[in-house]
């Protein structure tokens, strides 16, 4: 993996993965949907691309989990498949997220930035433990990471590479 990989989060299969047909991609990537996940993989005509994977902020059913978490940037991933060269092209994007309202309710802002970010949200309590210490115990998580990591994974398990666009088009 050379330096411009590692700055786009570009990844490839394992040596001897034979790659399968796009329409196996896209329906391994599209399995990843479910209810338990705080996400949802949809199709991307609208937005420019083949596949869109995006945090579900708008769901009320998962408002509550992005209100705790004060969650300050939205991501979505655009992804578009190409045959030809066995690849995944991903435009990472994130905006800043506001709250606005009562009960509050994210609202996105105008800042706008593109490419791999690494956007983890955490949240501790400190209290005294059973030895009378003060110690932090975690008591929220909420990783970027848990959006794009399932995705690459099902592209390189189909023997396709992860590649991650900083500039140009998708």
């Amino acid at each position: 993996m050379g330096l411009f990989d590692k700055l786009t989060g570009t990844q490839r299969p394992a040596d001897g993965v034979v790659p399968v047909a796009a329409e196996e991609v896209r329906a391994a990537l599209l399995s990843l949907n479910s209810s338990d996940v705080p996400y949802v993989i949809r199709d991307g005509g609208a937005d420019g691309a083949d596949l869109v994977a995006e945090w579900r902020l708008a769901e009320p059913t998962w408002q509550h989990l992005f209100v705790q978490s004060q969650l300050s940037r939205a991501l979505r991933i655009r992804m578009r498949l190409v045959q030809e060269d066995h690849e995944v092209r991903a435009v990472e994007e994130q905006w800043e997220v506001t709250r606005v309202g009562n009960p509050p309710r994210p609202a996105v802002s105008r800042q706008y930035s593109r490419g791999p970010d690494r956007t983890v949200t955490r949240t501790w309590t400190i209290e005294r433990g059973s030895s009378g210490r003060l110690q932090a115990t975690e008591t929220f998580r909420f990783d970027g990471a848990d959006l794009r990591d399932p995705l690459r994974n099902a592209v390189l398990n189909s023997g396709w590479t992860w590649r991650g666009l900083l500039l140009g088009k998708l």
